[in-house]
């Protein structure tokens, strides 16, 4: 934690590595995140012509659990997530009870073998999430389903760009090729146990990995060893920014 302006920052458990990269740290959605580490017009095109690594561990994360999850997320989100089968993700967007939009989401369906979901919010929205989706489940006490907030102990970063699949390969025993987009796996990374996701929010291709945070780090090492050769360049939030806007991606909240 820390303390800026009167407000108390959290930190990732990747900010030891972002403040030995050179990064400048800026306050953003409760934590002190990287902005940029080169420069933002330097990392958005090394993700455009090779790969980038992103620190996502400010995201929240949510698993919605119990015999009515589907239920649950089909009374409270937008989008059909009836269709998806084990393993496959859906964007879709939490409302309110006016038809406005409190979060867009990215609701993933647990791997075969394991019951229910997670959800992934935005960090500047995510604990108004959390306390929306506790007070729908308030109103709908006829539904069996358990409401979980993981994002304290989730640490989550994203590998982008034309190049990371090569890279990831290195140093996982996952067979990427069967990773579609929009799906995701367990899968060791780096010899930590992970779930994989082909998602992302640049609009390359790419990985979102999902490890506790006392791991989260030695995949991040990882992958910036086995990248060393292939271009991979830490990136801040400056360029996720420019990313998704040239890719027509919107980030609900800014």
């Amino acid at each position: 934690m820390a303390e800026v302006s009167g407000e108390s920052l959290k930190r990732t458990a990747l900010y030891d590595r972002h403040k030995a990269l050179g990064a400048r740290i800026i306050p953003f959605a409760g934590f002190e995140m990287p902005v940029q580490y080169e420069g933002i017009i330097a990392e958005h095109k090394a993700v455009r012509g090779k790969a980038g690594l992103f620190d996502l561990g400010h995201m929240g994360e949510f698993l919605v659990t119990g015999p009515d999850a589907l239920a649950f997320l089909q009374y409270t989100t937008t989008n059909d997530l009836s269709t998806l089968e084990p393993g496959q993700a859906k964007y879709t967007l939490l409302p309110n009870e006016n038809g406005g939009v409190v979060d867009d989401l990215i609701v993933y369906r647990n791997p075969e073998g394991e019951d229910g979901y997670m959800v992934v919010m935005n960090a500047s929205n995510a604990a108004r999430d959390v306390a929306w989706w506790n007070e729908l489940r308030t109103r709908r006490d006829d539904m069996n389903v358990q409401l979980e907030d993981i994002s304290e102990q989730t640490g989550m970063i994203a590998i982008q760009g034309p190049v990371s699949v090569g890279i990831v390969g290195k140093v996982t025993n996952a067979d990427l090729t069967s990773v579609d987009y929009f799906t995701w796996t367990n899968a060791t990374v780096a010899g930590v146990s992970t779930k994989l996701a082909r998602t992302g929010y640049t609009g390359e291709d790419g990985f979102e990995i999902y490890a506790s945070n006392d791991d989260i780090v030695t995949v991040w090492d990882a992958l910036m060893d086995a990248g060393n050769d292939d271009g991979l360049v830490p990136v801040g939030l400056g360029a996720r920014d420019t990313l998704r806007m040239e890719a027509r991606m919107p980030l609900y909240g800014q």
